[in-house]
Parts: structure tokens; sequence; C-alpha cells
């Protein structure tokens, strides 16, 4: 990667195989160029508008249980993904 004026540079292969790399400077709040054939075609900058939506939990327990999902015990399970698995793949499984 190459610095100039607290602006990064990185390549298309160095975006592919530092990925780690690049999420750390954008957490840290710099602004990446992309160069493609020596050429700059993009800019990646960070993202400051990010906010966390508090979620009520009470709430969330009361649409879950709207929803009326059947309760589910280990051999309810168990045979349902037997059937998915003899479905998916023949007979031929134990």
């Amino acid at each position: 990667m190459y610095i100039l004026v607290s602006v990064e540079y990185i390549t298309f292969t160095e975006l592919r195989t530092k990925a780690q790399n690049l999420a750390k400077a954008l957490e840290k709040g710099e602004e990446i160029k992309l160069v493609r054939k020596s050429r700059i075609v993009g800019k990646i900058i960070p993202d400051n508008n990010t906010t966390v939506k508090a979620i009520d939990a009470k709430k969330l327990q009361a649409k879950i249980d709207r929803l009326d999902f059947p309760s589910l015990n280990s051999n309810e399970i168990d045979r349902r993904y037997r059937i998915a698995m003899m479905k998916k793949h023949g007979q031929g499984i134990s």
C-alpha cells in the first residue's frame, strides 16, 4: 500500500488479499483510493453516520410469539433432518 497525504492507495490484488487491513483502515476513518492499471478508479470512504438502533426485547418477543412457530424437541429436529437428507440424497444414507 502506498501512503500519500494521509490518503491510502490500494490495488485490486491488495483489496482481495488484505481485506482485513482495509476494514481496519476504514474503521480508523481513513479514505482509500482504489488503483487499477495505474489509474485511480474509485474511492472507498468510511461511513461515519453509523448508529445502533436499540431493540426492545419485550416487543421482539411479542412479535416472535405472534409467528406461532411449533416447539420442536431434539427427536423432531432429527426426524425432519433425516427426511430432508433422504429427499436430497436418496435412501442410501443411514
